[in-house]
């Protein structure tokens, strides 16, 4: 009880109440530690030092966010579909963690008015919103516990943001499409991957070529070679279709 009083007291007095009140409604608990929650809504453009001159923003709870929500989805997959083989449950949860997909729970849950961020990238080429998701299951994760987060990931985003039919239905891994793609016309396809980073960049650069008979065909970028595949993919696949 007492413990209750001081949670609530250091909610409504403080100069971020409305930050506060807006994480307990959305979790369905008081937070403890405020600071893990700040922390997970400042991207890296917007980061801050402490006192030891560290570099304050959420990646290291974005990091470890993404390994805690792919744990919770293969066993909330896993249970909900008994049935399936491993293949259908590697691609249905390849979806779900899908930055893409991510960064469009992040603004029906609202999270994207409280992110702390000075990029001027665009909402389509940014992992702004999908790594504060990640970064605010990592934060729960640190100030609760793993069967809390859980509960956040299961009951607060998938029951409630989340339609598992229209999931099954929609493929959106363009490269599992190209792949299927040409193996049904007998086609070989390789997918060939170059690092491309400046030296003031923290972040590397990848790209990727589809070469189809030895024929380049489409190509992308992203920050992992996962993500430069699936840009090149998915610009193959519109000019395939566009043949």
């Amino acid at each position: 009880m007492v413990k209750r009083i001081v949670q609530l007291v250091k909610l409504f007095s403080s100069d971020r109440k409305e930050f506060y009140l807006f994480l307990k409604n959305l979790l369905g608990f008081y937070p403890q530690n405020l600071k893990l929650y700040d922390i997970a809504f400042i991207h890296k453009s917007a980061s801050t030092l402490d006192s030891q001159g560290n570099f304050v923003n959420n990646e290291r709870l974005e990091f470890l966010g993404d390994a805690v929500l792919g744990s919770i989805i293969a066993d909330f997959l896993y249970n909900r579909f008994p049935q399936e083989d491993e293949g259908f449950l590697t691609k249905t949860r390849s979806k779900l963690v899908n930055r893409s997909f991510l960064t469009k729970l992040t603004f029906e849950m609202g999270l994207n008015v409280f992110i702390n961020s000075n990029t001027t990238k665009t909402i389509e080429k940014s992992h702004i919103y999908g790594d504060t998701l990640e970064a605010l299951i990592g934060a729960i994760y640190l100030d609760k516990d793993y069967k809390t987060t859980k509960f956040f990931v299961t009951k607060k985003i998938l029951s409630q943001f989340v339609d598992l039919n229209e999931i099954e239905q929609n493929d959106s891994n363009f490269k599992s499409q190209l792949i299927e793609w040409s193996q049904k016309n007998k086609k070989e396809i390789s997918f060939e991957t170059t690092e491309n980073s400046s030296e003031n960049s923290k972040q590397p650069k990848f790209v990727a070529v589809v070469k189809i008979d030895n024929k380049q065909i489409g190509k992308g970028t992203g920050t992992s070679k996962k993500e430069a595949h699936q840009e090149a993919a998915k610009e193959s696949l519109k000019k395939l279709n566009d043949l």
